[in-house]
């Protein structure tokens, strides 16, 4: 960061003075310069400007910091209606992971009952609602800061810094202790026992720290007293929630495991029942388990389902070549047969060739008797053979 560049210290007592630091921050660029710039009583732009310098280092840039910004409960945000908060310094640094932080400055002069009223206006802003530029309807402070989308199960306010300055006669402690007893319904959260943190659906995370501490610790030290608990921590533990994260990370963690004891199980399920070739013994693949199980189409049908697919091709060869084999026996088997029968018909042919050769072969209407013995019968005359006279 440049010298004299608003830090965190130096814009919150700017807020609390004047209202204008990080204004007339830009204006010198060195730390001489802001060093030289006091006001009349000697407590003034002096002591915040040498706070920005001295202090440790701070969150954002210049272009981070806005001051005196409204938050219309109604109107717009030019014109805000009467009863409308005004933010003392609005912090948008998400790279630091401040996406938006609103932070409010006392001098301890102002009455505790008037600071807790100005949440009561912060409560209203925050629960506002409005159509954005995408026609989705979200809460009226998303439409200008952007910020991490709200988790399903709590729904948190941006968080609000009140810094203390001690100038007036207060107590910048008595004032820390009796506004948040105040405000106590705008940030109490609800306990959770047996998860050990709590949750703040609806609630606004409110932190306090002191000038003093900032330019002890900084940003990044133990100065930031976070409404409802014992103890200081830096402030992007105190905007936070710890516990709850360090919960969801064990949850996050417990499920991660669930689910690979899961998949574990049910890849031993799937083996076990994954199955084996009955020729070689070998597992079946995942594609060859998958075709044998499709079984809409019929064209895609496995012949050998209970066999792998390296199997079943020589299963399918072995078979195209019995059937082949029985082909070519048959083909032999025919020829065969109709060669016996041509031996036997033409063996049949020669046989009744002899029977008739020796028999004789005569026309029709002759008598048959033996040979040299016929007689004409006709005309009154017989024909008898020598043998049956």
């Amino acid at each position: 960061m440049v010298p004299c560049a608003p830090s965190l210290q130096g814009a919150a007592a700017a807020a609390g003075q004047a209202g204008a630091l990080l204004d007339e921050c830009a204006q010198y660029r060195d730390a001489d310069a802001c060093r030289g710039q006091t006001s009349e009583d000697g407590s003034g732009h002096g002591a915040a400007a040498q706070a920005a310098v001295d202090a440790l280092d701070g969150i954002g840039t210049l272009t981070s910091y806005a001051t005196e910004v409204a938050l219309p409960v109604k109107g717009t945000w030019k014109n805000p209606a009467i009863g409308s908060a005004r933010a003392d310094v609005v912090l948008t640094a998400p790279e630091a992971g401040v996406p938006v932080l609103f932070i409010e400055v006392d001098n301890c002069t102002e009455e505790a009952v008037l600071i807790a009223r100005k949440f009561d206006k912060y409560a209203r802003f925050f629960q506002g609602k409005e159509k954005d530029t995408d026609g989705i309807e979200k809460p009226l402070w998303r439409t200008r800061w952007s910020a991490p989308p709200s988790e399903k199960y709590e729904r948190v306010h941006p968080p609000v810094l009140l810094v203390f300055h001690q100038v007036g006669k207060r107590s910048a402690k008595n004032q820390m202790a009796r506004v948040a007893d105040l405000i106590r319904h705008h940030w109490q959260g609800i306990w959770h026992r047996e998860e050990s943190f709590h949750s703040y659906d609806g609630c606004i995370p409110i932190v306090a720290t002191t000038l003093e501490l900032l330019r002890e610790h900084g940003p990044s030290g133990h100065a930031f007293w976070r409404f409802g608990r014992d103890h200081h921590e830096p402030l992007l533990d105190a905007i936070g929630n710890s516990r709850r994260d360090a919960y969801l990370a064990r949850r996050r963690q417990a499920a991660r495991e669930e689910e690979r004891r899961r998949a574990e199980r049910m890849a031993a399920e799937r083996a076990a029942r994954r199955p084996v070739c009955k020729d070689c013994g070998q597992k079946f693949t995942d594609a060859r388990w998958e075709a044998i199980g499709y079984t809409r189409d019929w064209s895609k049908r496995q012949s050998h389902p209970h066999l792998c697919e390296d199997c079943q091709d020589r299963a399918v060869a072995a078979e195209q070549q019995a059937e082949a084999d029985e082909r070519e026996r048959q083909e032999q088997e025919r020829l065969r047969q109709e060669a016996e029968e041509q031996a036997a018909a033409q063996e049949a042919g020669g046989w009744l060739s002899h029977f008739r050769a020796s028999r004789g072969d005569r026309p029709r209407g002759q008598a048959q008797g033996v040979p040299g013995q016929a007689r004409v019968v006709g005309g009154g005359c017989k024909a008898w053979s020598d043998e049956r006279r």
